[in-house]
């Protein structure tokens, strides 16, 4: 089984270096000195190449965990590490404490790189995973109650694309010139008086008992033991851009062997098989879903 580490918050820093090979010697060189020294030369096996990839607990774990079985079987090893939030991840990223980070789609990274003046890259494309309305009370938009209680992601990222979905379902309207990512500020028109609740989104699932809807995104809802089928009611489309997450690296490494060869794994039939087996169609390998 795919060794997890667990992080919360924070990155353990870990560093083993293998000492260098040394050459020592001394006296008169004999007939038999070449032969040793030929010997002692010898190239040792070249290490296993090794990666270190950022997930989020759930979905995105269990799927890339899948893909470091692939990629171990063509010599890469891989070591998943789960984190809690969205921010801790990105920002191991980008002090090369991490390799890889698959998690979150582009305008997040993107949001990312503005507010903490990185430049991480996508490498290529994960999954697709729409953001939905959940509810234990409510089945539809049209029994949505005035005054409902209803709770967001507190990230900028996945907090606007709540209220682009909110909107689209005909709940809210975002004044004119509002930001690509609204806030709660940016709505001008709320028909239903909702009331707009910002929590983390790791928190969403097990608080839907004391709201009346909560925008989750799907990763959340999976891992969080939401019923997609029961407890959803309206979603993304699978072709939004928020709805594609991607696997995100440096620009120093991006084009490294270690990365393409993680990919490569990610990316392959076996994966492909693994995400439609498991998640019923709730979550899809964007590679194939997007062709």
């Amino acid at each position: 089984m795919q060794k997890r580490v667990f992080l919360k918050r924070s990155v353990a820093l870990a560093a083993a270096f293998a000492a260098a090979p040394f050459l020592a010697a001394c006296g008169k060189a004999d007939e038999k000195a070449p032969a040793a020294a030929a010997s002692s030369a010898a190239p040792k096996a070249a290490a296993p190449a090794k990666v270190k990839v950022a997930v989020t607990a759930g979905p995105h774990a269990d799927i890339v965990t899948k893909a470091a079985e692939v990629a171990k079987k063509n010599g890469l090893d891989v070591e998943v590490v789960e984190f809690t939030d969205y921010i801790t991840p990105d920002t191991a990223l980008a002090e090369k404490q991490l390799d890889i980070a698959v998690y979150q789609h582009e305008p997040f990274l993107q949001n990312f790189n503005r507010q903490k003046g990185t430049n991480l890259v996508v490498a290529a494309k994960a999954v697709v995973q729409p953001m939905g309305l959940y509810s234990n009370k409510i089945h539809a938009l049209d029994a949505i109650p005035e005054g409902a209680k209803v709770a967001i992601p507190n990230d900028p990222s996945n907090g606007g694309r709540a209220i682009i979905l909110l909107e689209k379902a005909g709940l809210v309207k975002v004044k004119e010139g509002a930001p690509a990512l609204p806030t709660v500020h940016d709505v001008a028109e709320n028909p239903k008086k909702l009331q707009l609740v910002e929590l983390e989104a790791a928190q969403l699932p097990i608080s839907i008992s004391d709201l009346d809807i909560a925008c989750v995104p799907m990763n959340y809802a999976v891992s969080g033991g939401l019923d997609v089928k029961k407890q959803g009611f309206y979603f993304e489309s699978f072709d939004a851009p928020f709805a594609l997450i991607i696997i995100a690296a440096r620009p120093d490494n991006v084009e490294s062997e270690p990365v393409k060869a993680f990919v490569k794994a990610y990316q392959s039939p076996e994966v492909a098989e693994f995400i439609r087996g498991k998640f019923n169609g709730q979550i899809l390998p964007a590679w194939e879903a997007q062709k």
